[in-house]
């Protein structure tokens, strides 16, 4: 039913890349590319080359470099008149600002990349861009909003036989149906995701989708096995150079641990993903981190009034953000700690 993963975002002379080439070899290539399609005059290739400039730095956690990429990128697909690579532009420049945790950012770019696509009639590049709508609204917690696009993405992914974003919108869609609590549901999609994912040779598709089935089976106790898979998947962000998903599993690996007791490992496993997040400028995920770090620390013995401190910080972090879902967590670890919420301190 579904054919070999592929990667549009490798465009031009680059559409040979494989989906699972590492990061470091697409920016190789990708620069020297860039260099070529300048030296020759050819707008529209060195659109093309700096779009897979732009998606390598950023996944590899170089955020200014990528800033600087997605918007050469689409300065050159401007020059060249070609709406279609303005969209694949655009929409690696809001990918990057959600990354970035400029939420209200990634809405505007990612819904002005949505109607260039479609006035440039490129169909990929809108599911692209409706796709990261869809995945900004999710991590905010708006489920009810993106719910519907969500299951509408999957359908339009499962008629035309793309693994790649069948594999996308089935671990979006589980993601909320874990975090709702409905964990059979969510771990069978995460299970399609990741058979999907290994038969159309997506390998990053297929990481993340054995960390949500480790993340559930933690939930449910089976903490030898959620690291077990978890380890498995590590292997392929390391040999893809996939910085934040490694980051993001190192993060998962910490809650597998403090789910079971193992505070210790947990409280290290926290602290090296939030070396990770921070070294990337991820604000999402070193929140994330921050919370785990704090509900650990709190179990091995930390003062109280210090954790309800931290926990109030990262109450308004969260809120600042836009992260709703992650904002219930505090709330959640406050309860679970027995803490309340700390007092507004007079001014003056």
């Amino acid at each position: 039913m579904y054919g070999k993963a592929s990667a549009p975002e490798y465009r031009g002379s680059l559409d040979g890349l494989s989906v699972n080439a590492s990061l470091e070899e697409v920016l190789a290539k990708a620069v020297e590319q860039r260099r070529q399609a300048e030296r020759e005059g050819s707008d529209l290739e060195a659109a093309h080359a700096g779009l897979a400039v732009a998606e390598a730095s950023r996944r590899l956690g170089r955020v200014t470099e990528a800033e600087r990429a997605w918007k050469a990128s689409y300065r050159a697909a401007r020059r060249a008149g070609d709406q279609g690579a303005m969209a694949w532009a655009v929409w690696s420049g809001g990918t990057l600002a959600r990354q970035r945790g400029a939420l209200a950012l990634a809405r505007r770019w990612l819904a002005t990349a949505a109607e260039l696509a479609e006035r440039g009639g490129d169909v990929v590049a809108r599911g692209y861009a409706l796709a990261g709508l869809a995945e900004t609204g999710r991590i905010q917690g708006d489920y009810q909003a993106v719910g519907e696009l969500h299951e509408k993405l999957l359908a339009e992914a499962r008629r035309r036989g793309e693994a790649r974003h069948t594999v996308w919108a089935l671990e979006g869609i589980a993601q909320m149906h874990r975090n709702t609590g409905s964990y059979d549901t969510a771990l069978a999609m995460f299970e399609e995701a990741a058979e999907i994912a290994a038969g159309a040779d997506d390998a990053r598709g297929r990481a993340w989708a054995l960390r949500g089935i480790a993340d559930v089976l933690s939930v449910r106790g089976e903490t030898g096995r959620a690291l077990g898979l978890l380890s498995e998947a590590e292997v392929t962000c390391r040999e893809m150079g996939l910085v934040s998903a490694l980051a993001y599993n190192h993060k998962m690996r910490g809650n597998v641990l403090f789910r079971a007791g193992r505070y210790p490992e947990a409280e290290e496993c926290y602290r090296g993903a939030l070396e990770e997040f921070r070294a990337m400028g991820e604000p999402r995920g070193e929140a994330l981190a921050r919370l785990g770090l704090v509900k650990t620390r709190a179990r091995l013995g930390r003062d109280l009034a210090d954790t309800a401190a931290d926990l109030e910080s990262l109450h308004r972090t969260l809120g600042g953000i836009g992260l709703r879902h992650a904002r219930d967590m505090v709330e959640a670890a406050r309860a679970e700690l027995g803490i309340g919420t700390v007092p507004a301190q007079p001014v003056g």
